[in-house]
């Protein structure tokens, strides 16, 4: 009969059954309990990420930051979560937990513009000094915020041109919100000649604004001389108005001024430069 191979003996069969149970007896338990930590904590994780949805919504917190929000809880919390349940069954954590912190490093460094932007994003979202709606002017662009992403927000200008400005720039820079207040105050300056009458100027204008149904009377309208310029007497006017009424009121008492001054004979006098020629001799 043809000997087994030496791997194969009953001695080394019985060793190798006998290591297997002691690794399991040393590992075993281990094992079980690393195993129950991960269903548990993972169990607890979804839990913490659920109320945390929860409250963001409940705090009336922007629907776009609070995904990613949650998203990025539940990321960080399996990333320790594994790493203590690697930790419990013998694996080395320190050099693994410094490979990330260096690869986060890099990574961070690589990519400082971006997070900047998106600090800014998360910033705008949660302070909102604007929101989807509104008429702003950030960086030296105005426009109607058409949507308010992580990393930049997107403006519809008037003439419907799309602008994209990084929220790092925004957050950081000086904001211009049109929408916030419910009213807004229309100023004009209207130049009348030395010749003219004040009193019959001022009249007119205070008439245009009377007749304008758009114009508030409270705070009554503002009409008054405010300079006597090189060609002609300025006459300021400050009216206010609902938001949404600005252009349309500041358009048509231009108009309408104009059309008035020349049926009452008022003019409306411009620059002029007088030139004299003097013989020589």
């Amino acid at each position: 009969m043809e000997s087994l191979p030496e791997e194969l003996s009953p001695d080394r069969m019985q060793g190798y059954v006998d290591k297997a149970i002691e690794m399991a007896m040393e590992y075993g338990p281990q094992l079980i309990l690393a195993i129950v930590v991960l269903i548990v904590g993972l169990w607890i994780i979804k839990r913490v990420v659920n109320l945390t949805g929860k409250a963001l919504e409940a705090g009336d917190t922007d629907a776009t930051l609070s995904k990613f929000l949650c998203s990025m809880v539940s990321i960080i919390l399996k990333a320790l979560l594994l790493i203590s349940v690697a930790g419990m069954v013998g694996i080395e954590t320190t050099s693994f937990i410094a490979i990330l912190g260096a690869a986060g490093l890099a990574v961070g460094l690589a990519l400082q513009g971006s997070l900047a932007n998106f600090a800014g994003g998360v910033l705008i979202l949660m302070f909102r000094p604007y929101k989807v709606g509104d008429f702003i002017q950030a960086q030296g662009e105005s426009g109607t915020v058409n949507a308010i992403q992580i990393f930049n927000t997107i403006l519809k200008t008037p003439d419907n041109k799309t602008i994209i400005i990084p929220n790092g720039a925004i957050s950081n820079g000086n904001i211009t919100n049109f929408s916030t207040e419910a009213t807004r105050r229309v100023d004009f300056v209207f130049g009348i000649g030395y010749d003219d009458d004040i009193a019959q100027a001022k009249a007119a204008l205070q008439a245009i604004f009377a007749g304008d149904s758009r114009v508030h009377d409270d705070p009554e309208p503002f009409v008054m001389v405010s300079e006597l310029a090189d060609s002609s007497v300025n006459i300021t006017c400050r009216v206010w108005v609902d938001a949404g009424d600005y252009w349309g009121v500041f358009f048509d008492t231009i108009e309408r001024a104009k059309l008035d001054f020349d049926a009452q004979g008022i003019s409306i006098p411009y620059p002029q430069t007088d030139v004299h020629l003097h013989q020589a001799g």
